[in-house]
């Protein structure tokens, strides 16, 4: 009877949705979508090769072998019920969620003072903006505010002879010894050919001492102003606050440079200052600790206020502390359009591909757009069945016109039709990315880097993902991704066999050339790729037969064997915490049960488990075992009145605020989400940046020749 009425009605739905949808690739993409209801971890056919079959590429491998068997009464079941499902998904409201601070406020101050900075500065005058300040500045003080202030032009630092005729020059710029060098002989060139100007530096977020020695030296000290712009904190979302330094992962965690602490610590200080203090800290991790001592530090020297806190719970973790999330695919729909598209500061550009023209479009990303904040969080499996019955949604708001008299259709005017031609737009740009994305990654390549990847955090099957990896770096498929294999199967395996990683380094090398021969060494410093030291085990299955080598019943030990005794610190952790579901189980992703969603249900991210665990604790009692796998540096501080924990839950007490220093992925906020979904809590993101895998490995790149 169901497949029947979807015959019958097939033609119907189609004409409905592509009747608004202009671009004949997203009417194909809908008419798919409605012929083939595409659901996770289902078999689908296509049209026009009806002799195929086709697997959801993002689903566990598992689950596709299992998919494979099923009758075709059962495919259209599965499937109707994928789509039914995912609107079930996107459309539940959080149970008793607390309301989120209005982050509003931090844009505000921070425009001000900039604004006050630029005053001190009277009259019209130039304004030179470091390149990766341009995206945050614009989203705090446009073109037009600054105008209104009397910046004539605006130019991008460059580090070259500049072409300005203004008497007054003002630089915002990073605390950055390379631009303030740069600076310095502007300075100097206009004595020599005796021109006088004034000239002004704004370091955001702070400046540092290293910055005025060099103004110093330079003979320039005396000629020009500085002063600190203390912009901290960046709000992306209504629950992503980002201190937008992607340079403090390689600055910290690299090259040992702390310079970066004291801004974190400063960011936590305004937090508390603006919107109450904080009654517990957690955190793990070295640098997390001395964050948390400089905030401290902080707040001791300042002036102390007493206001009702809007959240209560901070927890700081260091990136270094779990690596093996970042070097994932993505497959979350917000993090698979930054892993291809790249989001930089809360916007993405789409280009002509997705928007059907001739030209790119630069679109906002956050809970204001419908569309995106239904399906940013979904695994992109789901996302199809959303997208096609929202257009479905959409064509019938626009039928509603037909049949109403004047004055209804005044009203229709004014109170609807805008927001549904702004909805109908965004919603031709999201179909467009997903096309974009399904011809990217249903690749057979995609399918087999998944399976390779999930492979890997089960521990089967390594001899052959090293096959796989060998084959993918010659083939010369991509830089990163080869890497970035390379460092999952090193973190997996507690490091690599010395044949193995001779064997892979010097491939790669031939592949990519000798001048890598530096970012290896960057990778083997933070422990991301390893040789294996004699006494650390490969793999799960060796690590069984650890007992074996163990036992006093054995004679001698053979070198061979002498590997077992150990077992590798992420198998360990995977066990004991439970991050790897188990292979046998069927993974439902149209209803995740857990976090392990966000990677199609074959890894829970160490990062959010660890999170998940405290808060359930209260600290870290009773994993005293993981702390110590993972280098210790765990802390949980009771700070200020717990007069208000005696009471029933507020709503402070039930938002947490997550500090990741060194980079958080679109993965992890996803995962967060869901766990506050379960927990009926909310989770505030703030990081240092946004990162992913391709961001993280770029940081270590030290490709000069």
């Amino acid at each position: 009877m169901l497949i029947s009425y979807q015959k019958k009605n097939k033609k119907k739905h189609h004409h409905l949705i592509s009747s608004q949808l202009h671009s004949s690739l997203q009417k194909e993409l809908l008419q798919f979508l409605l012929e083939c209801c595409v659901g996770a971890a289902e078999p689908f056919y296509h049209p026009r090769r009806p002799h195929e079959v086709f697997l959801n590429p993002f689903c566990r491998p598992a689950c596709q072998h299992r998919c494979k068997t099923r009758s075709a009464s059962s495919q259209v079941y599965s499937a109707v019920q994928s789509v039914v499902g995912s609107l079930h998904m996107a459309h539940t409201e959080w149970k008793d969620a607390p309301g989120l601070p209005d982050f509003s406020l931090l844009k505000r101050l921070a425009r001000d003072q900039l604004i006050f900075l630029l005053e001190q500065l009277p009259g019209k005058k130039d304004l030179f903006i470091d390149a990766d300040l341009m995206s945050p500045l614009d989203r705090i003080a446009n073109v037009t505010i600054l105008k209104q202030h009397e910046v004539d032009k605006l130019y991008k630092v460059e580090l070259k002879p500049i072409v300005s005729s203004s008497d007054q020059l003002c630089f915002l710029i990073r605390p950055r010894i390379q631009t303030v060098k740069w600076i310095s002989d502007l300075v100097n060139a206009d004595k020599v050919a005796g021109r006088f100007r004034r000239y002004k530096i704004i370091f955001t977020p702070q400046k540092f001492y290293a910055c005025e020695t060099v103004l110093e030296e330079q003979g320039v000290y005396g000629d020009v102003t500085t002063d600190e712009w203390n912009f901290y904190i960046l709000p992306l979302d209504d629950d992503i606050l980002s201190l937008e330094l992607p340079e403090f992962f390689r600055d910290n965690f690299l090259e040992g440079d702390q310079r970066w602490v004291t801004t974190a610590g400063s960011a936590l200080r305004l937090l508390q200052s603006v919107y109450g203090s904080f009654s517990k800290v957690y955190g793990i991790g070295r640098c997390a600790k001395m964050v948390y001592e400089s905030w401290r530090e902080l707040m001791e020297d300042g002036e102390q206020r007493t206001r009702q806190p809007e959240f209560a719970k901070v927890f700081l973790v260091d990136r270094d502390v779990d690596f093996v999330t970042p070097l994932c695919s993505q497959v979350v729909y917000e993090g698979l359009v930054d892993d291809l598209f790249r989001i930089k500061c809360g916007s993405v550009e789409f280009g002509p591909d997705v928007t059907s023209s001739d030209k790119s479009i630069k679109v906002m990303l956050n809970s204001q757009d419908k569309v995106f904040s239904e399906i940013r969080n979904e695994h992109f499996s789901n996302v199809f069945g959303f997208l096609s019955q929202k257009a479905k949604n959409l064509q019938t708001a626009y039928d509603k016109r037909r049949g109403m008299d004047i004055q209804q259709m005044k009203a229709f005017v004014a109170d609807e039709l805008k927001g549904l031609k702004q909805e109908h737009r965004l919603l031709s740009l999201h179909i467009g990315a997903s096309e974009s994305m399904m011809k990217k990654k249903t690749k057979q390549d995609f399918q087999e880097l998944l399976k390779t990847e999930h492979s890997l955090l089960e521990g089967f099957e390594i001899r052959e993902c090293i096959t796989y990896i060998e084959e993918h770096i010659n083939r010369q498929v991509s830089m990163i991704d080869s890497l970035r294999l390379l460092c999952l199967l090193s973190i997996t395996e507690n490091g690599l066999l010395s044949k193995d990683y001779r064997s892979l380094k010097a491939q790669y090398l031939q592949s990519y050339g000798i001048e890598h021969l530096l970012t290896f060494a960057n990778l083997r410093q933070l422990g991301l790729l390893e040789e294996q030291q004699a006494g650390e085990t490969l793999t799960v299955m060796e690590s069984k037969v650890g007992k074996l080598v163990n036992d006093k019943t054995v004679g001698k030990l053979t070198d061979a064997f002498s590997s077992l005794a150990k077992k590798s610190n992420f198998r360990a952790l995977s066990k004991r915490l439970a991050l790897v579901p188990k292979s046998g189980e069927e993974y439902d992703l149209r209803v995740p049960r857990d976090m392990a969603y966000v990677f199609s249900g074959a890894y829970i991210p160490l990062s959010c488990k660890l999170i998940e665990q405290v808060l359930e604790r209260d600290g870290w009692t009773g994993m005293e075992e993981v702390t110590r796998m993972l280098n210790g540096q765990e802390f949980a501080v009771t700070g200020g009145s717990s007069s208000s924990e005696a009471r029933s839950k507020t709503d402070a007490q039930r938002i947490v605020l997550v500090m990741f220093l060194g980079g958080c992925t679109f993965s992890e906020i996803s995962a967060l989400r869901f766990l506050g979904k379960e927990r009926g809590c909310r989770f505030i993101v703030v990081t240092t940046a946004i990162t992913n895998s391709s961001r993280l490995l770029e940081a270590l790149l030290d490709n000069s020749a």
